[in-house]
């Protein structure tokens, strides 16, 4: 598991109009072999062969429906369907989902090759993969709307081999099973001796954490429960701090609070997303951030990819 790829690919970053330049909402996660989208904007299959990212998904995973951050499923599971795909598709959501499926399924008039499977999710609700989990929050959005939490499971610790050593365990087979948290026995002066893994293994290390919160309103009290030291905390930023009001009007959130969230989750990087078509550039998105949070902050681009490295 620690030695798995966490990339994230921004294959759309509009606000709820799409420009020249920015398609509807859609964020790739690609960990290992495994590949999720976090909504699915319409464009998203042409932005998946323009990333070349090819059209392996797993599971989709909805923040709410409004149409920019859904109608590109329609598309994506008929080519799914032209390429030959037989595994099932599961689409999370948050209440509405099984509605949008059936819809998917009676629009289409074509019978598709493989199961779409829906998947109901509310505020701490959380789906088991192999080797990290992804976990529900409640947005505010003025309709039922979610964010995520990618979050990876502990590393072990660092092997102490001159500890292993000092103990006198042999370099070899033996190492490597403490290593993977199993007790060895073995012969030293004549008498058996028992190691445990813990005899020579460092402290777990926290796995990676992405945290994606859609479209919402300022939500410090639900961002609370994500806890600390997230990696990448990709966040609403439709205005600017100058249309406070009408961010607050629309349930949307300023650059400037997006700073703040990323600060009190002592976040690695902030990624600006959702930007208003009025914004020709988001120097200002930027600017307002800085006041909040001194960390890394980037407006990603449509097809930037980011590779999120462990924390040592």
């Amino acid at each position: 598991m620690s030695g798995e790829t966490l990339h994230v690919y921004f294959l759309g970053t509009a606000g709820a109009l799409p420009t020249p330049q920015r398609n509807p909402t859609c964020i790739m996660v690609r960990r290992g072999s495994d590949t999720m989208l976090f909504d699915c904007g319409e464009g998203a299959q042409q932005q998946m062969m323009r990333a070349r990212t090819g059209f392996t998904v797993e599971a989709i995973f909805i923040t709410h429906w409004h149409a920019d951050h859904f109608l590109g499923i329609f598309g994506l599971v008929q080519t799914l369907s032209f390429n030959g795909r037989t595994a099932p598709l599961t689409i999370y959501g948050p209440e509405w989902v099984h509605d949008c499926v059936r819809t998917i399924r009676h629009v289409g008039k074509f019978n598709l090759s493989f199961p779409i499977e829906s998947v109901e999710l509310s505020d701490s609700s959380w789906v088991r993969f192999e080797g990290y989990t992804v976990t529900a929050f409640a947005a505010n959005h003025g309709l039922p709307a979610l964010g995520y939490v990618i979050e990876e499971d502990k590393r072990p610790g660092r092997f102490d081999r001159d500890r292993a050593i000092e103990l006198g365990i042999p370099a070899g087979p033996l190492f490597g099973k403490l290593q993977r948290g199993q007790t060895i026995t073995m012969e030293k002066e004549g008498k058996m001796h028992v190691v445990q893994s813990t005899d020579v293994m460092g402290e777990p290390r926290p796995g990676r954490k992405i945290v994606y919160t859609g479209d919402t309103r300022p939500i410090p009290e639900r961002l609370a429960i994500v806890g600390k030291d997230v990696d990448l905390l990709i966040h609403d930023a439709t205005y600017d701090d100058t249309e406070e009001i009408r961010a607050t009007e629309f349930f949307h959130t300023t650059a400037g609070q997006a700073g703040e969230a990323a600060a009190a989750l002592d976040a690695k990087t902030l990624a600006l997303v959702h930007i208003s078509s009025r914004y020709t550039d988001a120097q200002q998105h930027i600017a307002d951030a800085q006041k909040k949070y001194s960390g890394k902050i980037i407006v990603p681009d449509d097809l930037d990819m980011i590779d999120i490295p462990f924390r040592e």
